[in-house]
């Protein structure tokens, strides 16, 4: 059978130890292993590796030799508990292999939970694994985290629910990080709060998040905003070397000025009109449009968005002028703009 949505969420948590297989399949493979680690652990416990209940099998080594699997189901191990045997990076053409061992899966045999890449509703493992009476097929796409999946994430790290505005950044984060990684900010920020009782803020947050040694162009927007001119240069410098363009930096600086163009020209003033963005934006990252937005003012963002469009013909034009230095002449004066 196939499960999606909350059913499969759930499944994860709290997967069936009656079932004779779960597959797990999916484009991106961390978030595959990161789902598959879930589910064994909830099957075997910490302890089920090292106590040989956890049998690891490659695709590779499967395919030169079929008969790993059926040892591995059938195999009695020295302590008690439930068993899994755990095939990797499994594709179509291991399908009559693992048909003929669920086939022959009897209660009592060791659980078989299968990873694959994206598959297609006519692949012929998912067929497979959904067409049989006892197992279950899970996709998983690259559908953003929603509120309900950093509340389990919460709960698995033993986090108490915070405040709605850290619950927001917790979400902006849980959308920006890859999923293992932030599982791994999760367990820093617990051990970062042992003992502390007081509640979970933004800033204990930020401080066990990663850091990336790449700059963002929002590094660079933000700079601009707020008029850090002695920080511009070397950002653009390492932005250039990471093979950003100049376009795609201005077009970039345009989307960011006409969404403050459009929060301070609300009529119920910036907090209102940074409410009514979409898609919507949460947390600090709110904070940050509705303080430069009010900081800016209609008019100043104006006379931005001119500049900006500006140059966007001049870049886009046959002029021979080096489009770096036009650009960032243009960023300059709109970073001394923000200090005015």
């Amino acid at each position: 059978m196939k499960l999606t949505g909350g059913a499969a969420a759930n499944y994860f948590r709290k997967p069936d130890p009656a079932h004779t297989a779960l597959l797990i399949f999916g484009a991106d493979p961390m978030r595959v292993a990161d789902k598959r680690q879930q589910a064994i652990l909830a099957l075997v416990g910490p302890q089920g590796e090292e106590e040989m209940r956890l049998t690891r099998i490659s695709a590779n080594d499967l395919r030169k030799d079929p008969a790993l699997l059926d040892d591995a189901i059938k195999a009695q191990g020295f302590f008690p508990g439930h068993r899994v045997a755990f095939v990797e990076d499994a594709t179509d053409g291991l399908a009559k292999v693992l048909d003929a061992a669920l086939s022959d899966w009897q209660p009592g045999d060791a659980q078989v939970v299968i990873t694959a890449g994206q598959l297609t509703a006519k692949s012929a493992l998912r067929k497979v694994v959904e067409g049989h009476r006892n197992a279950v097929a899970i996709g998983l796409y690259d559908d953003p985290p929603t509120m309900a999946d950093v509340e389990q994430a919460l709960a698995t790290a033993q986090i108490a629910t915070p405040e709605r505005d850290v619950m927001d950044a917790l979400l902006a984060l849980a959308q920006t990080l890859e999923p293992g990684d932030f599982r791994q900010t999760l367990e820093k920020v617990s051990l970062y709060k042992r003992g502390d009782t007081t509640p979970l803020t933004i800033a204990d947050i930020m401080a066990n998040a990663p850091q990336s040694a790449e700059v963002d162009v929002d590094d660079i927007l933000e700079v601009v905003a707020t008029g850090q001119v002695e920080k511009l240069a070397p950002l653009l410098s390492n932005l250039s070397a990471q093979g950003v363009t100049p376009v795609t930096l201005c077009i970039s600086a345009m989307r960011h000025f006409r969404r403050l163009h459009v929060v301070a020209c609300d009529p119920g003033g910036a907090a209102a009109g940074a409410g009514r963005l979409r898609p919507p934006v949460f947390g600090p990252r709110r904070d940050k449009i509705v303080r430069e937005a009010s900081t800016w003012g209609r008019d100043k963002l104006e006379r931005a968005l001119t500049a900006l469009t500006d140059t966007d013909l001049q870049l886009r034009s046959a002029s021979t002028a080096p489009s770096e230095a036009l650009l960032e002449r243009t960023l300059i004066r709109l970073t001394m703009m923000a200090r005015r």
